[in-house]
């Protein structure tokens, strides 16, 4: 049986074949109430995208209220939450998260300026195919979703996640390609050119990006074509709209009074140069609120400031082109002020303060043992996460007043890349037994806090004592285009950023790159354009690292006195059991007596830890006297007469190991009865003479003596 449309609307439905497999793009089926649904499917995955578009344009709003959403739904994996308590999806996961930016982050530039409808985006993910990721055909649902409402939606757009294999970059490759390949990056564009791209990577090259990111180009040419064929055949209706921008009366009076105030007038170091802005918004604002009145001023103050920091970004856009130089007088490719330090916390594990100009990262480092990673259970993964880099970035840290509140989908992101670009270079845990948290406390924000995230928390790590494979330095490189000319900017500053087409983040070691991020605020950028960037930016890596490796120049040998020392043993897997005991009962026993935190892996690995190396020891001694095996020609000292009997003593020699001590053999001279020589409850000197083939132990106390 069919679905039948209520509203008497065909099914319609369009395929092509991408990157060798068919992709499905169908409207019609479900979400007849929302302004336009669409179902995607490739391979078993199916996403539903829905997008919803206001009808009045919202003229109070100084922004585009565009929200994007990605919804995991366990049952797309067939699985239940492992979590005991929760069964529901709640909030989103981090992963859910991320995703929806990767989604939001090349969509959103392709709005108008101006366009102040309320619209919402919402991509779930119905069915999975564990083969590979869903986010990139959650992607492509949300980008043909908005193509069929008819509103101003200048896409379609598409993207792809790829691994370079030894066979070359790898569309839809697998988790574990992925993960062990020497790069996992997503590439997203139009028709004509790359709008985002994000890379977790092991040391690329320059090169190796930059082939890919043309590959990946030429490969989502097909999803585009295929959403442009289904947005012909469904005759989409165009959404009447109007465009919201600063009055032009006002804009001109704002202009006119900044003449001669901007360009050279406003050209100063930071924060000297926010200062200057400050103060002049302020006298411009005094200067209209004189001229109208303050009862006529004050409804359109908003609409004054708006035109004052467009005036503001077409100066610096102005500056840079004509005269080549920035706001702040730095040339192109000069990085401002660096400053850093460590251990400046006293307890803390590790810590660092990094300075860039204006922006300014706290670092702190806690190590823990393995027991505390995070366990992370999604629609995609289960697993543990030992290694956790989280961003905070209050209100004062741009001097503004703000609520304190849980982090945000930009707090998120941040903290994320900041993670990813260390990631490659953190030791394996057989080489550093750690739970390892960082945390960046944002002091001060003027660009690229994310970067400086990434630097403070290099330079923490080191001097925690974490045995970094190499360090690593981060930068973000803007971009303002002057007709087909791009002028490339390193480090850019608030300013750039905001007036800017290009904001480029770029991650990585003396060896290569380890993290990227780019996002396109022009309708998007040929390929060569990021290869200059990408370029240029590995100069001022270096510039930063070299800085870095001034204030420290290695990891710390010794860890902190507060950190807990962890050290390694490894039983046999069939003694796990006898170290936990019935319900824990030993391990509890060991973990109270010693003071030690212990975790046993199913390989038979034991990672004790605790801060007191005495502790260690005990536990240590503990777990090797429950798990010993019996080693036959060696003496056991003060070992208990567990019972004696007519033909000779039973002699425990370690917890649960007892063996015989035959009559014959409790002493040199002949005993008539065992309890002549011993009784239960002794302590007593035995020799391992021998285990039969049932594991049944042949104990002396006669041969301890004639060795004595």
């Amino acid at each position: 049986m069919s679905t039948i449309n209520p509203y008497g609307k065909d099914i319609v439905s369009v395929s092509t074949d991408f990157c060798g497999k068919k992709l499905t793009l169908e409207t019609g089926r479900v979400g007849f109430r929302s302004t336009s649904s669409v179902m995607v499917r490739y391979g078993d995955t199916v996403v539903l995208g829905t997008a919803m578009v206001g009808q009045k344009t919202l003229k109070d709003f100084d922004y585009f209220p565009l929200s994007i959403e990605y919804e995991e739904k366990m049952y797309a994996a067939g699985k239940i939450s492992g979590s005991r308590f929760i069964k529901r999806e709640g909030r989103p996961s981090d992963d859910a998260v991320l995703i929806g930016r990767i989604i939001d982050r090349p969509i959103r530039p392709l709005w108008p300026k101006g366009y102040r409808h309320e619209v919402q985006g919402v991509a779930t993910v119905l069915s999975m195919d564990p083969e590979f990721r869903p986010d990139m055909i959650a992607m492509i649902a949300m980008s043909t979703a908005f193509m069929l409402t008819g509103a101003p939606f200048e896409g379609p757009v598409a993207g792809l996640r790829l691994a370079i294999t030894e066979d070359g970059p790898k569309a839809f490759a697998t988790n574990e390609e992925l993960n062990k390949g020497k790069l996992d990056i997503v590439v997203a564009g139009t028709e004509s050119g790359v709008m985002m791209v994000e890379a977790g990577a092991n040391e690329a090259t320059e090169e190796e990006i930059v082939s890919t990111l043309e590959y990946a180009q030429e490969q989502i040419q097909p999803a585009i074509k295929l959403q442009q064929e289904l947005v012909a055949k469904m005759n989409v209706a165009q959404q009447e709209y109007n465009l919201i921008f600063p009055d032009e009366d006002i804009q001109a009076k704002v202009e006119t009074w900044l003449e001669g105030k901007l360009g050279e007038g406003l050209r100063a170091p930071y924060p000297e140069r926010n200062e200057m802005v400050r103060e002049m918004r302020l006298a411009m604002e005094e200067e209209f609120k004189s001229q109208l009145g303050e009862e006529e001023f004050e409804p359109v103050r908003r609409e004054y400031d708006d035109a004052f920091t467009l005036a503001l970004h077409k100066d610096v856009r102005k500056e840079i082109i004509e005269q080549n130089v920035r706001p702040d007088g730095r040339k192109f490719d000069e990085i401002r002020q660096l400053s850093s330090e460590v251990s400046l916390l006293p307890r803390a594990h590790g810590s660092s303060l990094f300075t860039r100009g204006v922006t300014q990262a706290l670092n702190v480092v806690t190590l823990a043992p393995l027991s505390y990673a995070q366990i992370v259970d999604t629609m995609e993964k289960e697993t543990e996460r030992r290694y956790l880099h989280h961003y905070n970035a209050p209100g004062y840290t741009v001097g503004e007043i703000k609520r304190m509140m849980g982090p945000g989908r930009r707090e998120i992101g941040h903290g994320y890349l900041a993670e990813r670009a260390l990631l490659p270079v953190i030791p394996d845990e057989s080489e550093f037994p750690y739970t390892i948290r960082s945390v960046t406390e944002i002091m001060s924000q003027n660009g690229s806090t994310s970067m400086a995230a990434a630097c403070s928390s290099c330079l923490a790590l080191m001097d925690a004592g974490v045995p970094l494979k190499a360090p690593v330095s981060g930068i973000a490189m803007g971009l303002i285009l002057d007709g087909e000319k791009p002028l490339i900017l390193s480090d850019i500053a608030d300013a750039e950023d905001f007036a800017g087409d290009m904001d480029f983040k770029v991650t990585g070691t003396a060896s290569g790159i380890t993290a990227l991020q780019m996002d396109m605020k022009v309708h998007g950028l040929k390929v060569d354009i990021l290869k200059q960037a990408l370029s240029q930016a590995k100069d001022g890596r270096k510039h930063i690292l070299k800085h870095m490796l001034e204030t420290l120049e290695r990891p710390r040998a010794e860890l902190s006195q507060y950190a807990p020392q962890v050290e390694t043993i490894k039983i046999n897997p069939d003694k796990i059991r006898e170290v936990i005991g019935k319900g824990g009962e030993t391990i509890n026993k060991i973990i109270a007596e010693t003071g030690a935190e212990i975790d046993i892996k199913d390989d038979g690995t034991v990672l004790i830890a605790s801060p007191n190396k005495k502790s260690i020891d005990g536990a240590i001694q503990f777990i090797q006297t429950i798990t010993a095996e019996p080693e036959v020609g060696k003496i056991y000292k003060n070992c208990r007469v567990v019972s004696v009997l007519d033909f000779g003593a039973f002699v425990e020699i370690m917890p649960g190991k007892e063996g015989l001590v035959h009559v014959s053999e409790l002493s040199d001279r002949r005993v008539e009865k065992p309890g002549d020589v011993v009784n239960e409850g002794d302590r007593v000197d035995v020799k391992l003479l021998s285990i039969d083939d049932r594991d049944r132990l042949q104990l002396s106390m006669k041969a301890v003596k004639k060795e004595g």
